[in-house]
C-alpha cells in the first residue's frame, strides 16, 4: 500500500502544472450593446491572452458599473470596468444609499472616455432634458454606471421623477425606441453605439445637446469628474451635426489580491 501511495504521488506531482496552476480571472464586462461587455470579450479572445500559462480569463456579462464595483471589491470578479466617478464615489462611501467603502478595487489602466448619449426622434420638439417631462425613457440597466448617471443627471436637472423611467439595457431600448414604446433613451457609452446605430436604422434621430444642459445648470461645478466632450458630427445616420456632451473614464480595474504579476503581464500583453 505504502508503494502504491507513493507510485500515485509521484505520478500526480509529474503531471504538467501549468493547467493546474493558472489563476482564475473573472473579467466583469456589462450589457448587451455596451461597450463593457465589448472590453471584457475581447481580452478573452484575444490570442496572446489565452495562450497565457499563467491565468485564465472569463469574461462574464454584468449589469455594469455599479454592480462590476461591488462585484471587484468582493472578490466575485477579479477584474472589470468601472467608471472612475463610482471608482471615487464608492472608495469615499458616497454611493447614493450605500455608505460602503468599497477600498479593494484598484485602477490598472484608463480605458477610454465614455460620453452621456440621449437619442429622440427628429421632429419629436425634445430639445433638452427638461422636455422629457412626461416622456417614456430608457435608462439603462439598473444596476449599471448608465442608469446611475441617468439618475445623477436627470435629478440635477429635476426630471428623475417626472419621466416615465424604463430601466433595460442598450439594445432593448433602441428596440423598443424602434416600436415607438419609448420616445427616448439614454446610453453612457463609447461611440459609435452599436444601439444608437440599431435605432437610426429604423427612425430618423436626433441627439440632444447635453453638455449645454450641464454648463447652464452647473453640473460640472458640481460633479467635477465629468469631463467635457462631444460626439462628432456624421457619427450616425442622420445626425450631420457635433453634439456636445459630458464623459466619465472608463478604468481598467482589479481587485487588490489579484497578483502584481497577473496585472502586469495581462497590461504588458494588451497594450504590446
Amino acid at each position: 500500500m505504502l508503494a502504491a501511495g507513493a507510485a500515485l504521488l509521484a505520478a500526480s506531482l509529474a503531471l504538467p502544472t501549468t493547467a493546474l496552476a493558472k489563476e482564475r480571472v473573472v473579467f466583469s464586462g456589462g450589457p448587451a450593446g455596451g461597450t463593457f461587455q465589448v472590453v471584457a470579450n475581447a481580452i478573452q479572445v484575444y490570442k496572446p491572452i489565452k495562450a497565457s500559462k499563467e491565468f485564465r480569463v472569463m469574461a462574464q456579462s454584468s449589469a455594469g458599473s455599479v454592480e462590476n464595483l461591488r462585484k471587484v471589491n468582493s472578490g466575485k470578479a477579479q477584474m472589470g470596468v468601472v467608471y472612475s466617478g463610482h471608482v471615487y464615489l464608492g472608495r469615499n462611501g458616497l454611493m447614493k444609499n450605500d455608505t460602503n467603502k468599497y477600498e479593494d478595487v484598484m485602477a490598472v489602466a484608463w480605458l477610454y472616455g465614455a460620453p452621456a448619449q440621449l437619442v429622440v426622434r427628429k421632429g419629436s420638439g425634445i430639445k433638452s432634458t427638461k422636455d422629457l417631462v412626461g416622456k417614456k425613457v430608457g435608462v439603462g440597466n439598473a444596476g449599471s454606471g448608465a442608469f446611475a448617471n441617468c439618475e445623477l443627471f436627470f435629478n440635477h436637472m429635476g426630471v428623475w421623477d417626472k419621466v416615465e423611467r424604463n430601466a433595460m439595457g442598450y439594445n432593448d431600448a433602441a428596440q423598443a425606441f424602434g416600436n415607438n414604446q419609448l420616445d427616448a433613451f439614454w446610453l453612457f457609452t463609447a461611440f459609435p453605439s452599436g444601439a444608437v446605430i440599431m435605432a437610426a436604422q429604423t427612425n430618423d434621430i436626433d441627439l440632444i445637446d447635453l453638455g449645454k444642459d450641464a454648463q447652464e445648470s452647473g453640473f460640472f461645478d458640481k460633479y467635477p469628474y465629468f469631463s467635457k466632450l462631444a460626439v462628432p458630427a456624421g457619427t450616425y445616420r442622420g445626425v450631420d451635426y457635433t453634439t456636445p456632451s459630458f464623459q466619465d473614464s472608463a478604468l481598467w480595474v482589479a481587485n487588490s489580491q489579484v497578483s502584481e504579476d497577473t496585472v502586469y503581464q495581462m497590461l504588458s500583453t494588451i497594450y504590446t
